[in-house]
């Protein structure tokens, strides 16, 4: 199997988890006994557990960004100037 163009494929995909495990389990030796089934069992767990933590951590606001009191709607920092100046 050719295993740089499938880790590839997974991440274009959006299946880093699995791109990871994929590479990981490649180095492995215990891992070349397991059966194909096992080997996309722990794939999809891995791609599972992935989104789970990146969905329990909040998105970071980028420094130039305020939160304008009436909205809570996330704004640059230059336009949140220019309404406070303007109100």
């Amino acid at each position: 199997m050719l295993t740089n163009p499938t880790i590839d494929m997974l991440r274009e995909l959006g299946l880093s988890g699995m791109a990871n495990a994929f590479q990981e389990l490649e180095t492995q030796p215990e891992a070349r006994a397991l059966q194909h089934g096992e080997w996309l069992a722990l794939l999809l767990e891995r791609e599972a557990t992935t989104r789970r933590r990146s969905a329990s951590r909040p998105e970071p606001v980028p420094p130039d960004y305020v939160m304008t009191p009436r909205s809570r709607t996330p704004i640059s920092a230059q336009l949140a100037v220019s309404i406070a100046i303007s109100s």
